[in-house]
């Protein structure tokens, strides 16, 4: 192997890759599928680069919680439930989940259920070992807090049968629920505004329960550790570190200037707090506290007397039980009998029990998980939406943490559960707008778009959208009335690369080499030179790679390639001999070869009919240990370097059937 200029990245030795679970009241809408592949493409770039035994891919479905029970008694009220049980409901759409996700060439190692099967099993001995560890290290307390009651209907409220306005200064979410708005904000039920029943459609009343919380707001020191040690390094998306950081913030109350006035005769009556500089032209003050149980006193005395307000983010007791009927039993901890686990907490460790379970089904021993997740070789690695970090950021690390014996560290002896990597995407828009299942906004079901495109073009759309940095809007032209007919669907420009310009050079090659050399791959040297071209793209996409940089890695594929036919169209007038013909066909095979690995990841079948089609060792042409070889050291030695025939007009990389027909159709009317 050549000497390289700069450092190439260090891989760890195994790899745990999980991503978002969707809700199991739901099936799929494109952000599910477009978040889940990002993980699918990179799980499958490290089975090539780290081998397929050191790489394990899990998610599922996120079975528990309130809106499962929502959505079923909905379903119940329209007269149109077809489901003899909340499970059997559960069941079918955990299903169909993994159905779609099939389709789109999603490839799992396993896709659990969290309250399913033998997975629904191992989580619950997962989960009652969390909140007894955390319990053990002082880390869990019992608080009386504020639950929505609703006195027309005689019982209390879950989240989502709570709806009202996020009470988050600067919150843009359209629905606010009982503890939560749908962007993933934290708060106290009290500050929720404008609460409404969705049981009786009146304001409910709150009321004290006991649960039990995580001890969350004691861990601020050892989270800004953490975040510290992360930020500036090539794979931390710098804008999660702003967002992480805002919750490490004092507890704080945002005042209209409307309320000045009011607020002036009462503020005596405030715990201690620091006010920011106000004057005439000031919309807004900010009052800041010392200690969250403050900010909560001065809640209630603001509320009392009429001022409206709003909260800062800032790290609260982060709730881990509740009374809700379809959740996972909580043992007794504190005295607390018969709760069961908030749906929160227990999907952060649904991954461990998936990875568990997944190691079960294999033969793997009990413990075989913690080489994955307790191990300074192996890294776990988390692919989630933005409005999600609150949960896999601080609430998350902080309970691992806390999972050590005595004052935690980072870097934890092996054995002890590690802080994972998180890749976060920001916003997937539709038509340049927020959209949400929960929202006004309904965004197309991710199985629509398989009526109109192949799974690789959305793959292909997917990589190209700079979703690291910034929110990108998906603007298919076959859901937009308004798309102008004559411009190219965004949706297929990416995937072009493939059906376009991939293919042509694959079918010259195959043709060339048909009529010329009775389809055996000719006998030549390869050029030091277009060695080095291959080198350069290789490191550029692992850099590229390692940092989660897809849109990167697309657009350095997207160079390649096209350089790969300008190379053909430049040296074919100059191969008027067979062995100058030879050289040039053996030289873009090269090329092909380096190619047709990198985009191995992204689009599955169609390299790997590629590989056969060529007669690559498929255990050997997508591993990385050959990639910086030459392409005869992979060739299957069986096949004698002989091609699979190609017949006229065959694709390797094929359009959607609709759109052949529209060009097809198009064509006719010229």
């Amino acid at each position: 192997m050549n000497e390289f200029v700069k450092p190439r990245p260090q891989f760890p030795k195994r790899v745990v890759i999980t991503s978002g679970m969707p809700y199991g009241n739901k099936l799929l809408h494109y952000g599910h599928v477009g978040m889940t592949l990002r993980a699918d493409v990179f799980a499958r770039f490290m089975r090539d680069r780290i081998g397929k035994d050191n790489v394990i891919f899990v998610s599922g479905t996120d079975c528990y919680g309130s809106p499962a029970i929502e959505a079923y008694r909905k379903l119940e009220e329209s007269g149109q439930n077809k489901y003899n049980s909340l499970v059997e409901y559960i069941t079918a759409n955990h299903l169909k989940q993994k159905e779609i996700f099939d389709k789109f060439e999603i490839g799992f190692n396993f896709y659990g259920a969290s309250a399913l099967g033998r997975a629904g099993e191992i989580h619950n001995e997962t989960s009652k070992w969390f909140i007894e560890t955390l319990y053990k290290n002082n880390m869990v307390s019992k608080h009386s807090s504020l639950q929505f009651y609703d006195a027309k209907n005689k019982c209390l409220l879950n989240g989502r049968q709570v709806i009202g306005k996020c009470p988050i200064e600067g919150c843009q979410s359209e629905k606010g629920y009982a503890d939560e708005c749908d962007l993933g904000h934290q708060y106290l039920p009290q500050d929720l505004i404008d609460p409404i029943s969705t049981l009786s459609g009146e304001k409910p009343e709150l009321v004290k329960v006991e649960n039990l919380y995580f001890n969350l707001e004691k861990c601020t020191d050892i989270l800004n550790e953490w975040i510290n040690s992360i930020d500036r390094k090539s794979d931390t998306p710098q804008f999660m570190v702003k967002e992480i950081r805002e919750f490490f913030k004092n507890p704080e109350i945002y005042i209209k200037r409307e309320f000045f006035g009011q607020f002036d005769d009462i503020k005596n009556l405030l715990p201690h707090f620091e006010e920011s500089v106000r004057n005439e032209k000031s919309p807004s003050i900010t009052i800041v506290f010392d200690k969250l149980e403050d900010r909560e006193k001065a809640c209630e005395i603001l509320a009392k007397n009429n001022i409206r307000y709003r909260t800062g983010k800032t790290l609260t007791p982060f709730r881990l039980t509740g009374d809700i009927s379809w959740g996972m039993p909580c043992p007794e901890i504190d005295g607390l009998k018969n709760q069961t686990f908030y749906v929160w907490p227990e999907s952060l460790w649904a991954p461990i029990t998936f990875t568990k379970t997944y190691l079960e089904s294999i033969g793997k021993d009990e413990n075989e998980w913690k080489k994955f997740w307790c191990d300074r070789d192996a890294t776990v690695y988390q692919f989630l939406g933005e409005d999600n970090l609150y949960f896999y950021g601080p609430a998350q690390q902080a309970m691992w943490l806390y999972t050590q014996e005595g004052t935690p560290v980072l870097n934890p002896e092996n054995g002890n559960l590690r802080l994972t990597k998180i890749c976060p995407i920001k916003s997937i828009l539709y038509m340049n707008k927020k959209a949400s299942s929960s929202g006004s906004l309904k965004p197309p079901m991710a199985e629509e778009f398989l009526d109109h495109y192949t799974a690789e073009q959305f793959r292909m759309h997917f990589l190209a959208m700079n979703l690291g940095n910034n929110n990108v809007s998906l603007s298919p032209k076959a859901f937009d009335p308004d798309a102008n007919a004559d411009e190219i669907d965004p949706m297929v420009k990416e995937g072009n690369l493939l059906t376009n310009v991939y293919n042509r050079i694959l079918r010259t090659v195959f043709y060339s080499t048909q009529n010329h050399f009775d389809g055996i791959i000719p006998q030549s040297a390869i050029e030091p030179e277009i060695l080095k071209i291959c080198e350069k793209t290789i490191l550029d996409v692992e850099r590229f790679m390692y940092d989660k940089k897809f849109h990167q890695v697309f657009n350095a594929l997207d160079v390649f390639i096209r350089n790969i036919n300008k190379y053909w169209v430049k040296e074919i007038n100059n191969a008027v001999t067979e062995e100058k013909l030879a050289h040039l066909i053996v030289n873009t095979l090269q090329m092909i070869f380096v190619a047709n690995t990198l985009l191995h990841p992204v689009a599955p079948s169609g390299t790997e009919n590629v590989a056969d089609y060529i007669g690559f060792d498929k255990d050997k042409c997508f591993d990385w240990n050959n990639i910086l070889g030459k392409f005869e050291s992979v060739l299957d030695k069986n096949k004698k370097r002989k091609l699979k025939k190609l017949n006229a007009k065959e694709d390797f990389f094929k359009r959607h059937q609709s759109q052949l027909d529209e060009l097809a159709k198009k064509n006719e009317e010229n």
